[in-house]
């Protein structure tokens, strides 16, 4: 089981998504009821959309489950900023066109680009845990390798 570091937040949004598809669970298994009720299930393709959207319901909620199972909550107040670590807020500057960005390094679940949170496990996400203010980091990413210049590190 992999474990996910995650706010407090971010957990509660995972147990609030899992209990949205739970409730789910009754309206598939009513639509399953009345396309078995129409007969031959062989040439009844009402019932195996059903089926299908029951199959893909469980997965989600088996990989939310294992999510949340491994799940761990991290301590915002026991951050520091001396070096990168996850929920710190980092500015960075590409050195090849010295545009600045500023990224909060979180979980895969939690990461969203245009909010500005970027996952830990992303090629660039690796590059920054552990590094400190002034730092140069090389990242391989699909297109080649790319030099950021750690600006800040915030809380």
């Amino acid at each position: 089981m992999a474990i996910n570091y995650m706010t407090e937040e971010g957990y509660k949004k995972l147990h609030d998504q899992l209990s949205e598809l739970e409730a789910q669970r009754p309206l598939i298994s009513r639509q399953l009821a009345e396309a078995r009720d129409k007969g031959d299930l062989s040439e009844n393709a009402e019932y195996d959309a059903a089926k299908e959207a029951q199959s893909l319901l469980e997965i989600k909620i088996s990989q939310l489950k294992e999510t949340i199972a491994g799940a761990r909550i991290i301590d915002e107040s026991k951050l520091s900023v001396e070096e990168v670590q996850i929920l710190n807020k980092v500015r960075i500057k590409n050195m090849a066109n010295n545009q600045e960005v500023e990224y909060t390094l979180v979980s895969e679940s939690e990461a969203d680009i245009r909010a500005g949170k970027l996952a830990v496990n992303t090629p660039i996400g690796k590059g920054l845990l552990g590094k400190k203010i002034g730092d140069v980091i090389a990242v391989e990413v699909p297109m080649g390798t790319l030099s950021f210049k750690i600006l800040n590190i915030s809380i």
